[in-house]
């Protein structure tokens, strides 16, 4: 536990376009793999209905965006008005701070930085829960609990990013119980939930009616592969999606993405694929760099796997260089408040490309 007031580097995985200005090169010539979005790519239904959209931008896109509350509604069986659409779901992050105005923040650590920066940009300070890497980063709720008095919000990311550890949710539940008597809203961040083969142990979703202190964030931009186009949203109490709606930009979400969510959410195909496609390359991938020297994976049960390359001798941000230098991206974690400057994460990719990735590793760590 701790807190930290000093200024942050919040710095993200995927900058692709900053790769291309420093090195002159094309995107079509590097593998990214510091952002975690689905391999597939973009489904051929999603980018029917973008093209099938496009005309319509010469209007407002729809206030209420109520196809897309229809599809959000059916495909995870929560009601209309519990749901607020978002820019993307870290917009919804931002305007939460800025509504509630929490004073106090508390963050499991390592974490996504857009907690705390939403946490911050809305007046909040910010405490650290550090998790334990000698426990492979394993929240412990009970511990947590502890730590609730005198805070007015916590951050909870399940799957947890980076780690990509998971709690289930009888563990969120015993949180939200005692969150709930000590007056704190709890965040829980279920961005990469769509990836899991079987979310109903761990997902908070049919815990929407009992807690009214309980806000789900949700991104559709990583499963659906569609980061450029910005897509996701919140669950929470009809109380708090009115208070949401009316602080948020009326138009937040254009007329391409609600017309891709619907699509997206639609495709029975697509879903079934990817999740066939992430637990089989997950658990090979992760195999494999078992295998190399100086490098010490986490157990991954996303599309994402932590990796503890201490035991190279060099630090990660070195190795993202000498990776960048191959036209391969990885994600340097260093900048993770509880991570130390040993650590890197990498997607999980196709076969073919992980394979150009496991090459490219043994290359620069010999």
């Amino acid at each position: 536990m701790g807190a930290d007031y000093q200024a942050v580097s919040f710095v993200h995985g995927g900058n692709v376009h900053a790769w291309a200005r420093e090195r002159g090169g094309a995107l079509s010539d590097l593998l990214d793999y510091s952002a975690n979005i689905n391999p597939l790519g973009l489904a051929d239904s999603v980018r029917a209905a973008i093209n099938q959209t496009v005309d319509q931008v010469i209007h407002y896109p729809d206030v209420e965006a109520t196809m897309l509350k229809a599809a959000i509604s059916s495909y995870y069986q929560v009601e209309p008005d519990q749901i607020t659409a978002g820019n993307g779901a870290v917009e919804l992050l931002y305007v939460l701070t800025h509504i509630i105005k929490p004073k106090r923040v508390l963050i499991p650590a390592p974490a996504f930085s857009e907690y705390e920066r939403a946490a911050r940009a809305g007046g909040a300070a910010v405490e650290y829960f550090y998790l334990a890497p000698d426990e492979n980063f394993i929240v412990d709720v009970n511990l947590l609990c502890n730590f609730l008095p005198g805070i007015d919000m916590v951050f909870i990311g399940n799957p947890n990013n980076p780690t990509g550890t998971l709690l289930k949710a009888g563990q969120l539940e015993y949180l939200l119980q005692a969150a709930k008597q000590a007056k704190v809203w709890v965040v829980v961040d279920e961005s990469f939930m769509d990836f899991l083969t079987e979310d109903s142990e761990y997902t908070c979703r049919p815990l929407l009616k009992n807690y009214d202190n309980l806000i789900i964030i949700h991104s559709l931009t990583k499963f659906y592969a569609i980061p450029g186009l910005r897509l996701g949203f919140a669950l929470t109490h009809p109380a708090l999606a009115v208070r949401l709606h009316a602080a948020k930009d009326p138009w937040n979400v254009n007329s391409l993405a609600q017309a891709a969510g619907v699509a997206a959410l639609a495709d029975s195909e697509y879903q079934l694929k990817s999740r066939q496609v992430v637990r089989q390359e997950k658990e090979q991938l992760y195999a494999e760099l078992k295998k190399l020297s100086g490098l010490k994976p986490l157990q991954p049960s996303v599309n994402y796997i932590l990796i503890d390359v201490s035991l190279w001798g060099r630090t990660a941000t070195e190795l993202r260089n000498e990776m960048a230098k191959k036209d391969v991206l990885i994600r340097d974690c260093g900048n993770y408040p509880g991570l130390s400057p040993y650590f890197i994460r990498v997607a999980v990719k196709l076969a073919e490309q992980n394979i150009i990735l496991l090459d490219r590793l043994k290359q620069v760590l010999r």
